[in-house]
């Protein structure tokens, strides 16, 4: 346990960050988890409408830092391209 008054703070402001960072976390990964599901039932329409929101949370995530700049293009690429990928597969 830290003894200095700054150390103890700066203890205090990471469980808080810490919190936070989780609470946004958990958000966008129910998110993706939505998004996914509809994807995986081929569900073209409604993965299309999930897609802007998902793309939102994301966005935010990364602006607070809770994840990182490329982890969230990463996201966004792949989940477009699934998503884009719905409605080739039939058509071959």
């Amino acid at each position: 346990m830290a003894y200095h008054k700054s150390a103890i703070r700066q203890w205090r402001r990471s469980l808080r960050r810490n919190s936070v960072n989780k609470r946004n976390k958990s958000i966008l990964r129910n998110q993706i988890k939505k998004l996914r599901e509809a994807i995986n039932n081929k569900d073209k329409e409604a993965a299309q409408n999930l897609l802007p929101p998902t793309f939102s949370l994301i966005d935010k995530s990364v602006k607070k830092r809770a994840i990182h700049e490329n982890k969230g293009n990463r996201f966004k690429s792949r989940l477009s391209r699934q998503v884009e990928l719905i409605s080739s597969s039939p058509s071959k």
